[in-house]
């Protein structure tokens, strides 16, 4: 058996990611949205909206150099792709700034003190003043062409355990609009999540393991949550992943917005880097050097091809194209991440710089209606020996001849090991090329901000006005609300967290109601697939003070908030009146229950306390939601023990 043979046949080895977890290097970068009232920049509000936009605009976005005369390398990929965007907006929520005809308003001043606040509980340095600067985004997310951000603070620490944690910065930044859809002819975004003030805080690349990088996460979201000042909801809170091994390079993972997805993506990210460095010294081993990027047609060895792609391909006038990779024989089979492969890396690049719909490699084949008598054609036609792999694309020739250059180019990468480039995850936690590594091009100053000076008043104010840590505030809550453990830690990390302490300080109800409403009641009807987040706050205060003043039972809770989920706009009193949930007269509810245990007597004599039971569960058929189950239990263990002692009603 040849080398080429035994590597082929070999499975790569799986990384104990244990025993390398010392040559690990993670930093997190946490984009994190404020509540605000109004934007960054002008004064719309910060809500997202989904009825139909109002109105659409089309534009095209180009490449800008910097001030030293440099091109950014994403920025430029971006702009080789050639899309149009289009933007989507409300008359009345979108305004001139976020569509780039007007210039932006002075730096949201409710904004930098909720950061300031950020950087003090993270032990961070502010900058004596703060200045906008330009960071080039050609992605279309912005229709400036650029982002906007603002370096806020720099050099703190949180500890995890034993080991400190560094922060390198804390910037200020505007979120990028919303998109809505993707073609590789248009992407469509909406103009609605321009503009909403966010934090970006950037970890030193301190973090050792994938467990780690998820406790680190949720202490800084934790922090964060401690404000009382951060959006909540999916998208409101995103985490890029920097990852790199000995001997690899630095990877940016974008977007993993899951906590518990962390230690996976982080774990998968270094076998993929590993198996690259394996994959280049199985490389070099056989002496094989960079592929030359030149592009063959091989259009008449398909011509008669009953593969359904090349089919269709052809029928539209397309042509089948191929490159050859000498002596990468059987390595586009490698596995890199579970269920994703070499070959699927060249892919990637093919769909991104290309468009194609993907690629065919002989690695692969013969499969997808494509034969050993094609293969063979297409072997001869480019002049393949067994250790070469060849790739090709049924496709527009103009199309199909950017795709293939861009094979070879990763292709050629792959001698060098683990090329620096931006991903984004997969939801099982593997990740897909997604552009290039940005350089340090992109950034240049806004003229049109003026920059802020921090002063020593506005610092002493923020520290004087700390929030309180969630660990504190559990201490605390067990203490002064006299909630269990296990309570008081699911309600200080709960979104509900500041309206709990409101509604038991100011309304005088009891805490462990209320808590137990918002952790239990609302997460019962969230698992249902009821849309809690449509209930207000004001709707919900109102029901449970209701429930307080003895108006509605607690039992009937869930069905009201049930009924007001699914009827947006209507009232508290709409609601009890669908369901039939009035104040029961006491009179009638008395006389309701001796009647039942007037009816009962033979059964209560023989059966003693063990007819309570049933008794309860017929009261509860009629009354449930109407009277509390406490208020029903204790009128019929009072009618029961008057029947049973003769006592007079």
């Amino acid at each position: 058996m040849n080398g080429h043979e035994a590597f082929r046949g070999r499975n790569l080895p799986a990384l104990a990611v244990e025993s390398v977890n010392h040559h690990i290097k993670v930093g997190i970068e946490i984009h994190q949205q404020l509540d605000t009232p109004k934007k960054l920049f002008c004064g719309c509000p910060t809500v997202l909206r989904e009825e139909d936009p109002h109105f659409s605009i089309l534009r095209r976005l180009k490449p800008t150099y910097s001030e030293l005369g440099d091109l950014d390398r994403a920025a430029l990929f971006e702009s080789e792709r050639r899309r149009t965007f289009c933007y989507q907006g409300y008359n009345d929520t979108v305004c001139l700034v976020e569509l780039d005809e007007e210039p932006p308003h002075d730096l949201n001043r409710d904004a930098v003190s909720i950061s300031l606040t950020v950087a003090a509980l993270l032990n961070m340095t502010p900058v004596d003043e703060i200045h906008v600067m330009r960071k080039i985004v050609i992605d279309g997310s912005n229709t400036t062409g650029f982002q906007r951000t603002a370096k806020i603070a720099f050099d703190g620490w949180l500890m995890d355990g034993e080991e400190r944690i560094t922060m390198q910065s804390l910037c200020l930044e505007e979120d990028a609009a919303r998109k809505i859809s993707d073609t590789p002819e248009m992407m469509t975004y909406r103009l609605d999540r321009l503009g909403i003030p966010l934090v970006e805080i950037a970890t030193g690349p301190d973090i050792h393991s994938g467990e780690q990088a998820e406790r680190v996460a949720l202490q800084l979201g934790r922090i964060l949550k401690a404000t009382g000042r951060m959006k909540r909801g999916l998208g409101t809170i995103r985490q890029d992943l920097n990852i790199s091994i000995e001997g690899g390079t630095r990877i940016e993972v974008k977007g993993v917005q899951e906590l518990g997805l962390i230690s996976t993506v982080v774990e998968y990210e270094v076998t993929r880097q590993r198996n690259l460095l394996l994959l280049r010294e199985e490389l070099k081993r056989r002496g094989v050097t960079a592929p030359r990027p030149k592009v063959v047609d091989v259009t008449d060895v398909f011509s008669s091809s009953n593969g359904k792609v090349i089919k269709k391909a052809l029928e539209s006038g397309g042509r089948v194209q191929a490159v050859l990779l000498p002596g990468y024989g059987g390595l586009l089979k490698t596995e890199l991440q579970p269920g994703r492969r070499f070959g699927m890396e060249l892919s990637d690049h093919a769909k991104v710089f290309g468009g194609v719909g993907g690629i065919f490699h002989t690695d692969e084949l013969p499969a997808y209606g494509i034969t050993e008598e094609d293969l063979r054609g297409l072997r001869k036609k480019v002049s393949a020996t067994e250790n070469d792999a060849v790739v090709f694309v049924a496709a527009e020739a103009a199309v199909g001849s950017v795709a293939l250059n861009a094979v070879v180019m990763r292709a050629s990468e792959a001698l060098k090991g683990v090329p620096g480039e931006v991903r984004a995850f997969n939801p099982d936690g593997t990740t897909h090329f997604m552009r290039p590594m940005p350089g340090s091009a992109r950034m240049y100053p806004e003229t049109d901000v003026p920059s802020i000076v921090v002063g020593a008043d506005l610092l002493d104010k923020i520290r004087r006005d700390l929030p309180e840590l969630l660990e504190k505030r559990t201490e605390r809550y067990i203490k002064e609300y006299g909630l269990s453990k296990d309570l008081a830690a699911l309600i200080v990390d709960s979104p509900y967290a500041i309206t709990f302490e409101r509604l038991v300080k100011s309304d005088g109800l009891a805490p462990s109601f209320v808590a137990a409403t918002f952790e239990y009641t609302l997460k019962m009807l969230k698992r249902e697939g009821i849309d809690v987040e449509s209930l207000e706050e004001g709707q919900i205060r109102d029901v449970l003070i209701r429930v307080h003043k003895g108006e509605v039972a607690k039992e009937a809770v869930a069905e009201i908030f049930r009924w007001l989920a699914s009827n947006r706009g209507r009232s508290i009193e709409e609601a009890t009146r669908a369901l039939s949930l009035g104040a029961v007269d006491t009179a009638a509810l008395k006389a309701a229950v001796a009647e039942l245990v007037g009816r009962n007597m033979e059964r209560i004599r023989r059966d003693g306390e063990r007819a309570l039971s049933p008794l309860m569960g017929d009261l509860m058929k009629t009354f449930r939601g109407k009277v509390g189950g406490k208020v029903l239990h204790e009128l019929l263990k009072e009618e029961i023990r008057r029947r049973l002692e003769g006592a007079p009603r």
